[in-house]
């Protein structure tokens, strides 16, 4: 395969205007196209084929966003060459982006290794599909911080028949519990063209983490509405450049002691201002989620983690108790 000419312009839109906003456009239109290329480093492909789970974001066939975790192997994930990623799994029976996956989709695929905080992000369609995986060619392919990532081990343990078990806007005591007391989740984003293939346009899926509790969970108007801070990054803001120009997201919650996961989607907005946000220590915006459905599967996957090592940026972060006791 020949390499493709390199992008001239790697963030959309919605991305730029949020750099903009934050100060730093000039700063990235010059590290942009340096740190977010049309291809896999060597060091990318090396972790990528490391991993037993990989985390991916798709769109359903209504163009929701959902994130998912697909489980194999060390090796299930391979890299042909530099612009090709081979996956070796699907989402499973009950998950919302099972039967989803074809030819011509858009995806985000978070390769991340959290007992040693690596991680990366890789955008791209998938080029084929077949009963046992998928085929994704590169759109775009680039490197994160290792910030706010709680450090766990994974063991492989043997699988059960998973339970799912469907959530609807107002969610279930069992789904309130688990999200109350997560440190970590994962979100799905979509810029509005991201069907067209465009590499700047496409879908995302990142990582998010916090102290246990950090993502506060209220009922309003019959449904759930989920807030959570959002620190300092690399500012690239592609989760929230695509919520600016598509305000819908997928969020994944894992159970790392039992391998249950909540998968929820909804419609998504920013909050910029006002005295929640200021009352939040470390806080640079809040993510504010209103979950229209779900899906909680219990003993989805066959990996359990260790206990957590917390990630040290989180000494500097607060709590929603210290929120409602400054308000």
């Amino acid at each position: 395969m020949t390499m493709p000419a390199a992008p001239d312009q790697p963030f959309h839109i919605g991305e730029r205007a949020l750099q903009l906003k934050a100060g730093v456009r000039d700063r990235l239109e010059q590290i942009g196209p340096l740190a977010l290329r049309d291809h896999m480093p060597d060091q990318h492909r090396e972790l990528f084929g490391r991993l037993p789970f990989l985390i991916l974001g798709a769109l359903d066939d209504a163009d929701r966003p959902w994130a998912t975790m697909l489980v194999g192997a060390p090796g299930f994930v391979t890299t042909p060459d530099a612009w090709t990623m081979r996956i070796d799994a699907l989402p499973g029976r009950g998950d919302p982006l099972a039967g989803v996956l074809a030819a011509g989709s858009p995806v985000g695929l978070l390769g991340i290794q959290l007992e040693t905080r690596r991680r990366n992000r890789m955008n791209g369609m998938i080029e084929a599909a077949d009963e046992v995986g998928f085929t994704v060619h590169v759109g775009q392919s680039f490197g994160n911080c290792p910030q706010y990532i709680q450090a766990r081990e994974p063991r492989r343990v043997a699988g059960g028949e998973p339970l799912a078990r469907r959530e609807t806007a107002l969610l279930s005591p069992t789904a309130t519990a688990m999200i109350e007391a997560a440190d970590t989740f994962f979100i799905a984003s979509a810029a509005p063209a991201a069907r067209l293939g465009r590499p700047a346009e496409g879908v995302d899926v990142s990582h998010r983490g916090g102290k246990p509790g950090f993502v506060r969970v209220t009922a309003a108007a019959g449904g759930t509405v989920l807030t959570a801070p959002d620190f300092n990054g690399n500012s690239f803001f592609n989760t929230f450049g695509n919520l600016v120009l598509n305000p819908r997201a997928g969020l994944l919650f894992v159970d790392f002691s039992t391998g249950d996961v909540l998968a929820l989607t909804g419609e998504a907005e920013v909050i910029w201002d006002g005295p929640e946000l200021d009352a939040f220590t470390g806080a640079e915006r809040l993510l504010r989620l209103r979950v229209t459905e779900g899906m909680s599967i219990a003993g989805a996957l066959p990996l359990r983690w260790s206990p957590p090592e917390a990630a040290r940026q989180l000494a500097a972060t607060g709590s929603w108790d210290e929120v409602a006791r400054a308000l």
